[in-house]
C-alpha cells in the first residue's frame, strides 16, 4: 500500500483518467486508491472559515521540503494544490515511499499536535500550495468542531491501514511482484491509451520508482530493461509504456527476484 505513493514530475494531461486527483499508495485494496476522505469535505462554510484563519500559507516549488525526519512536530499541513511525497531515511540513506497526498489531503501526523519529532519526512513532488495549521490551535479547533475531529481521526485511519499494508507488502512480496503491482496501478491512474498500449501519463525516474518498491535504481534499471526486450513494457519519450497489462498481471501473482 502505500500511496506507496505519486512521483509526479509535471503537470498531468486532462485526458489522465482521475484527472490528477488521487494519492498514489502501494495497496491491494483498490477502494483505498483515491484516498482519505479530504479533512474540511464536512465542514460548513463558516467552520472552513475559522479553520483556515488559524492556518499560514506556504509555496513550496518542486523538490523542496516541506518537514524533516527528526524534526521538530507543530500541527499538520493541509494540501491546496500538488502533491506531497512522504518517505522515511534508513540510518544507512535508504529511502522508501510511504505515499503521495494530494489536494484535500494533510500531511504531518502521525502526531498531529506538537510536542514530538516528525517520524518521517515531506516533500513537494510539484509546485505546491499548503496551509499550515499549528498544533495549538489545530487542538483547540478539534474541541470546537467535531467534524474537523472527525476528519483527523478518519484521515489517521486511513494512514494507518495504508502504512500497514505497505509493510505486509514490503514483507510477503518479492521485489519483482511489487514493481508489476506498481506499475499496474500506475496504469490505473494514469493510463491514457496508446498504438503500443497505456502509456502512464507521468513522469517517473527509475530512483523514484525504486523508492516505491523497496529496490535500487539499479536494479528498477535492469528489470525495466527486461521487460521491455520481452515486450511487456515500452520506454517511449520518457515515459513508461505498458504494452502487456496480462503479463504484468501474471507476474504479480507469481513474481520472484
Amino acid at each position: 500500500m502505500l500511496q506507496a505513493a505519486n512521483v509526479v514530475r509535471g503537470a498531468v494531461p486532462a485526458a489522465v483518467r482521475p484527472a490528477g486527483s488521487s494519492s498514489l499508495l502501494l495497496t491491494e485494496n483498490q477502494q483505498w486508491i483515491g484516498g482519505p476522505p479530504p479533512l474540511m469535505d464536512k465542514l460548513s462554510p463558516r467552520e472552513r472559515e475559522l479553520v483556515l484563519k488559524q492556518g499560514r500559507r506556504k509555496v513550496l516549488n518542486r523538490g523542496q521540503t516541506l518537514f524533516s525526519q527528526g524534526g521538530k512536530h507543530d500541527g499538520i499541513w493541509l494540501i491546496e494544490s500538488g502533491r506531497i511525497r512522504v518517505f522515511y531515511t534508513s540510518p544507512l540513506g535508504r529511502e522508501i515511499t510511504l505515499a503521495y497526498w494530494h489536494v484535500g489531503n494533510f500531511v504531518g501526523g502521525p502526531e498531529v499536535f506538537e510536542g514530538t519529532v516528525h517520524q518521517w519526512s515531506g516533500v513537494a513532488s510539484s509546485n505546491c500550495s499548503v496551509v499550515h495549521l499549528p498544533g495549538k490551535e489545530l487542538r483547540s479547533l478539534a474541541a470546537e468542531i467535531p467534524n474537523l475531529a472527525i476528519g483527523l481521526i478518519e484521515g489517521l485511519t486511513f494512514k494507518g491501514k495504508c502504512y500497514s499494508a505497505l509493510a505486509q507488502m514490503l514483507g510477503t512480496r518479492s521485489i519483482t511482484q511489487r514493481l508489476a503491482h506498481l506499475l499496474l496501478h500506475l496504469v490505473e491512474l494514469y493510463g491514457v491509451d496508446d498504438a503500443d498500449g497505456t502509456v502512464i501519463a507521468a513522469a517517473f525516474t527509475h530512483a523514484d520508482i525504486a523508492h516505491m518498491v523497496g529496490a535500487t535504481r539499479q536494479w528498477v534499471t535492469i528489470s525495466l530493461k527486461r521487460m521491455q526486450e520481452k515486450g511487456i513494457v515500452l520506454t517511449k519519450r520518457s515515459q513508461i509504456v505498458v504494452c502487456r497489462t496480462d503479463v504484468l498481471e501474471e507476474m504479480r501473482g507469481h513474481g520472484s527476484d
